[in-house]
C-alpha cells in the first residue's frame, strides 16, 4: 500500500512546482512588452513543459520497492541428442533409428563406431548407455507487484519454458513464485508469490501517456537489479511485427536486456507500460524501446488472474491491409478496412458466408481502419457473441451476422512451393511467367508463377516464383489463359489496377497490379 499512499504527495509537489514556474513566467511577461499573441501562446506552452520535474527521486523512492527481478530456471535441451532412440533427432521419424542403422554398418573399431557406442548409442552387445542428468539454465528479467498479496507482472518471453521461478525484491530477499498464466500473443505473464509479507505494489495508469511526457523505467538490466533510467514517451501505437495486437508505446528511457517485464512509470508513480522489446543492432540501448500499454496489460492480467488464460473471440479469416491500388480495383472511395484473403475452413466466418475478396469495413458499427484494428476488435468479444460485420462486396456494402468462435493457439505449417519448369506463358507487362499446377507437378486449383522479372511491377508487390495465383479480378483461374481472359475483362471495365489473389506458403493474400492501358 506504500506506493499508493505516496501518489498524492507526488501530485501536490508537481502542482507547487507548476505554480512557481507560472508565477516566474508571469513576472517575465511584465517586463517584456514586445510579445505578440502567437508568441504568448508559445511561451505558455513552454512554461507548461518546464513544469516537468528534473528530479525523479520522489517517484523512484515511492515505486522502486514494488519492482523486482525475476529469475527463471529452464530445462536445457542438449544440441547433441543421443542416437539410441530416446529423444534423438537424427532420423526423419525423430527417434534416431536412421543413425543407428548407419552405425551398425561400420566395421568394428571405426572411430565413428566408437563414438556412437560411447555417446548413448547401442554398441556391441546391444547395450544402451544410461541417460545423462538433465541440465538447466538460468535466465532473468524484471517484473513488478500489482497487489499486496504477491501477484507479479512480467513478460511471457521472460518465463517461457521455465520450470522454477524466483522473485527477488529490492532488499535482496528471494521468494518462490508460481506461474498463474501467460499470454504469448501480448507477451504478458502473471506470477504469484505466497508469503505473509504485505508487498508494496503499484497501479496501472487509467489514461494513456501523451507523446513528450516524462517516463521512468526501473528493472534488472544485465542482472543489475534496481536500475533506474528516465526519458520521454517518443511515440504511441507502434506496430513492430511482434503479434496481431501490437500497440506499443515507444520510449527513449534507456532499456537493455534484463529490463523485459519491468514497468515504465509516469510522474504520478503509475505504470504506463510493461517494457517488452528494444530496437538495437548491438543488443544494447540506442534510445528506442517498446512497452506494452497499461490498457492492454490491465485487461490481459485481469483475465490471467481470474482464469489463468485469455479467452478471445475468433472470426477465422486471413486478412491484409487495403492499399490504394486494392481500393481502386475494388471500387472503394478510399483505402480502409481489412480485405479477406481467405475464410478458413470450418471457421465462424466461412459458416456465416464471408468469402475471399470481402473487405471488412465495420464491426457492430465500429469502423475498421486496418487489419490490426480488426484483430483487436474481434479479440475483445467473448466467444459465441453474435456480431454484425459490414463488408464491401460486389461494389456495395452488405451486413453479415457472425457468431464468433474461440481463438485457439495454433501453429501454421508452411510448405515451399516448387518452381515450374515446363510449358509457360509470359505476361511481359507484369513481369510474370506462368504455368499450370499440373505442369509444375502440383495438385489443386490455381496458376503457378514460374518466373518473375526482379524489376517488374509484380516483383515490387513481393510476388515470387512458386506463388500460386488463385483468382484474378474475382475470377478463379486454373490456366494462364484464364489469367489472360480476366486481365482482358478488367481492362475493358476501365480498371487501372487488377486484383490478384495469391497463395504463398499456405497463406493467401491480395495483390493489386497496375493495368497497362496504353
Amino acid at each position: 500500500m506504500q506506493a499508493n499512499r505516496s501518489v498524492s504527495p507526488l501530485r501536490s509537489r508537481r502542482a507547487r512546482l507548476l505554480a512557481g514556474v507560472v508565477a516566474l513566467g508571469a513576472a517575465g511577461l511584465m517586463t517584456t512588452q514586445t510579445l505578440v499573441p502567437g508568441q504568448l501562446a508559445f511561451a505558455e506552452a513552454v512554461r507548461v513543459e518546464a513544469a516537468a520535474p528534473a528530479d525523479f527521486s520522489d517517484v523512484v523512492r515511492t515505486v522502486s520497492p514494488a519492482v523486482v527481478s525475476v529469475q527463471v530456471k529452464q530445462a536445457v535441451e542438449p544440441r547433441m541428442m543421443n542416437f539410441g532412440g530416446r529423444g534423438g533427432e537424427g532420423s526423419g521419424n525423430g527417434n534416431g533409428n536412421g543413425f543407428e542403422e548407419f552405425f551398425k554398418g561400420l566395421p568394428e573399431g571405426h572411430p565413428f563406431e566408437r563414438f556412437f557406442r560411447e555417446f548413448g548409442g547401442k554398441g556391441q552387445g546391444g547395450k544402451t548407455q544410461p541417460d545423462k542428468p538433465r541440465s538447466y539454465g538460468l535466465s532473468q528479467g524484471s517484473g513488478f507487484f500489482i497487489s499486496e498479496d504477491g501477484f507479479v507482472v512480467t513478460n511471457h518471453h521472460v518465463i517461457d519454458k521455465g520450470t522454477e521461478f524466483t522473485v527477488i525484491d529490492q532488499n535482496g530477499d528471494e521468494y518462490n513464485a508460481t506461474l498463474i498464466g501467460a499470454d504469448k500473443r501480448t507477451d504478458l505473464a502473471l506470477l504469484k508469490v505466497e508469503s505473509d509479507t504485505d508487498f508494496t505494489y503499484v497501479d496501472f495508469a487509467d489514461e494513456a501517456p501523451e507523446v513528450g511526457e516524462w517516463t521512468v523505467a526501473i528493472g534488472n538490466p544485465f542482472g543489475l537489479g534496481g536500475s533506474v533510467t528516465a526519458g520521454i514517451v517518443s511515440a504511441r501505437g507502434r506496430d513492430i511485427g511482434a503479434g496481431p495486437y501490437d500497440d506499443f508505446i515507444q520510449i527513449d528511457a534507456p532499456v537493455n536486456r534484463g529490463n523485459s517485464g519491468g514497468p515504465a512509470f509516469n510522474m504520478h508513480g503509475e505504470v504506463i507500460g510493461v517494457n517488452a522489446a528494444i530496437f538495437s543492432p548491438s543488443g544494447g540501448n540506442v534510445g528506442i524501446a517498446f512497452a506494452i500499454p497499461a490498457s492492454t496489460a490491465q485487461d490481459v492480467i485481469m483475465e490471467l488472474r481470474n482464469g489463468g488464460t485469455v479467452v478471445r473471440g475468433w472470426l477465422g479469416v486471413q486478412i491484409q491491409n487495403v492499399s490504394d491500388d486494392i481500393a481502386e480495383s475494388l471500387g472503394l472511395d478510399e483505402a480502409r478496412g481489412a480485405i479477406v484473403a481467405e475464410a478458413q475452413e470450418n471457421s465462424p466466418a466461412r459458416k456465416a458466408g464471408l468469402r475471399s475478396g470481402d473487405t471488412i469495413l465495420a464491426v457492430n458499427g465500429t469502423d475498421v481502419e486496418d487489419p490490426r484494428e480488426l484483430s483487436k476488435i474481434i479479440a475483445a468479444y467473448e466467444p459465441d457473441t453474435k456480431v454484425d460485420i459490414t463488408v464491401w462486396r460486389d461494389g456495395e456494402t452488405q451486413d453479415v451476422t457472425v457468431t464468433l468462435g474461440r481463438l485457439q493457439d495454433q501453429e501454421q505449417v508452411a510448405a515451399v512451393q516448387p518452381e515450374a519448369e515446363k510449358a509457360r506463358t509470359s505476361l511481359d507487362d507484369l513481369g510474370l511467367v506462368l504455368t499450370t499446377k499440373a505442369e509444375a507437378g502440383l495438385e489443386g486449383e490455381g496458376v503457378v508463377i514460374a518466373e518473375i522479372d526482379p524489376d517488374s511491377p509484380a516483383a515490387e508487390k513481393r510476388l515470387n516464383a512458386g506463388d500460386v495465383i488463385l483468382e484474378v479480378a474475382g475470377m478463379k483461374v486454373d490456366s494462364p489463359q484464364d489469367v489472360l481472359k480476366a486481365l482482358e475483362k478488367a481492362g475493358k471495365d476501365g480498371r487501372k489496377a487488377v486484383l490478384f489473389r495469391v497463395e504463398t506458403n499456405n497463406n493467401t493474400r491480395f495483390v493489386a497490379l497496375p493495368m497497362n492501358l496504353a
